[in-house]
């Protein structure tokens, strides 16, 4: 396993995995594919100079992501949220996730990020329990939040102080 940092000039990778994520899993993101592939290059490259994003990476092969989004407004700065987590089936239970979490919470800390926040579809039981063991807690719950093939699915809000 290899974890990276990207920048924009990595962006034709990060556009493989982002994509991979969207055709793979759409019930698990508010955006669908069809809202990312057709962006231009300028774009991708701008989304990774404005968010931070992780890449995992099993035998040089980008296999998960995760993003975070810090807050613009100047009272709200302290505070960011993870965005556009995945990682491939075949890699659960390698330690992905938990070494994506742990380089970007550096990263947020580097940033002088206090809290870090993220939602999640209610009905993915492993992400909530993966979240809850890494230190996050409910906050909220946000019902009909998404809406998937025309059903509702409620999200939960989930909070971690950064220390």
């Amino acid at each position: 396993m290899a974890l990276k940092l990207l920048d924009p000039d990595d962006f034709e990778i990060f556009k493989r995995i982002r994509m991979e994520a969207l055709r793979t899993v759409p019930e698990a993101f508010a955006s669908s594919a069809a809202d990312w592939e057709g962006l231009p290059d300028e774009e991708w490259r701008r989304r990774l100079t404005d968010t931070p994003v992780v890449v995992s990476f099993q035998d040089q092969e980008p296999v998960g992501l995760m993003g975070l989004m810090r807050q613009q407004a100047s009272k709200m700065a302290h505070r960011a949220t993870i965005v556009m987590v995945y990682l491939r089936g075949s890699e659960r239970g390698g330690g992905h996730a938990v070494a994506m979490l742990d380089l970007l919470l550096d990263h947020a800390r580097a940033l002088d990020i206090r809290q870090v926040e993220l939602a999640v579809s209610a009905e993915n039981q492993a992400a909530i329990r993966f979240y809850l063991r890494e230190g996050f807690h409910e906050i909220g719950r946000i019902p009909g939040a998404l809406l998937h093939e025309g059903r509702e699915v409620d999200e939960i809000m989930m909070a971690r102080r950064l220390a």
